[in-house]
């Protein structure tokens, strides 16, 4: 069981033993991996802890602002805007895995400046366990990583070996605030893997704004204490419509929610269908470009909680 108390305490030595007066950076996400990795290292290490957010372009609706407004009274904060650099490079990218890769070498280019900048020593990271036991545990405690220009950074892991339900109990202790500590988790690449086939800006705007209404439907009605994630997925797929007595021909969006422990395994609960229904009017009637909306119903396993 764990002690959130003893965690803590021990994890500030561990850190404090392993940067000692060195600067460290992490990629804060807003999401609760990062944002518990955030503040425990923050209580370590002051203001020798740089907190980096990086806009993609590829965020949620209000998140950039969001993000801000709850951390920079709190860290030493840095927000980068470099969505014009995701986005051009992702211009009609369409294979899921080549959109992480892509992601994922600017996220370090952008480290790598940042670092550069403020003479980091030291990368933290918010990995939690299930991201490296899926990643058949091959990522050590502490190693060093070269990022692309040369700049050699010590990795840090203060959450790896917990579990999602127990890195909400620590953000709890840290004084977190309940609506971050309990948000649903979203992916590193944003939008990019709930926007199937070749992206465009047209099409992270349509996903953007689908997923702001299921979120804005399954918080109101309640169902978010129950779920996992839940979230609007925008498929490659063009179906057939009637926008008042005029056919169309619009894009599919698939509605995904799961409940779930862990991420390790999920299920699709039943749902309020009113709340489905409601979801699905919004989606048509608000977003010209949405002619249709289906609900997934597949499990993990066999499928994954995102699509892509």
């Amino acid at each position: 069981m764990l002690n959130p108390s003893d965690f803590i305490k021990e994890s500030i030595e561990e850190i404090k033993k392993t940067v000692g007066d060195e600067t460290a950076v992490i990629g804060l996400s807003g999401g609760v991996d990062s944002s518990v990795a955030s503040v425990l290292t923050k209580e370590a290490l002051g203001d020798n802890l740089i907190a980096v957010f990086v806009d993609h372009g590829l965020l949620r609706e209000g998140e950039a602002e969001y993000v801000q407004k709850t951390f920079e009274p709190r860290l030493n904060f840095r927000c980068v805007d470099a969505s014009e650099e995701f986005l051009d490079a992702l211009e009609g990218v369409s294979d899921p895995e080549e959109k992480r890769k892509i992601i994922g070498k600017i996220f370090i280019d952008v480290f790598e400046r940042v670092a550069e900048e403020v003479g980091a020593k030291f990368l933290v990271q918010g990995t939690i366990a299930p991201d490296w036991i899926e990643s058949e545990g091959k990522i050590k405690s502490h190693h060093n990583v070269a990022l692309p220009h040369g700049l050699v950074l010590e990795i840090v892991e203060p959450i790896r070996e917990l579990y999602k339900d127990e890195v909400r109990i620590v953000g709890t202790e840290l004084g977190i605030p309940d609506e971050l500590v309990n948000r649903q988790p979203y992916p590193g690449p944003g939008l990019a893997v709930r926007v199937t086939g070749k992206l465009s800006h047209e099409k992270i705007s349509i996903c953007r704004k689908a997923n702001a209404i299921v979120e804005e439907e399954v918080q109101k009605v309640g169902v978010d204490k129950e779920l996992w994630q839940y979230f609007a997925v925008l498929t490659d797929t063009k179906v057939t419509g009637v926008k008042g007595d005029i056919r169309d021909y619009g894009y599919l969006v698939v509605l995904r929610m799961v409940a779930s422990m862990d991420a390790m395994t999920a299920h699709v609960p039943e749902l309020p269908w009113d709340m489905v229904k409601t979801i699905s009017r919004r989606i048509t009637a608000e977003i010209p470009e949405v002619t249709h909306v289906s609900l997934s119903v597949s499990d993990k396993p066999p499928s994954t909680i995102e699509f892509a």
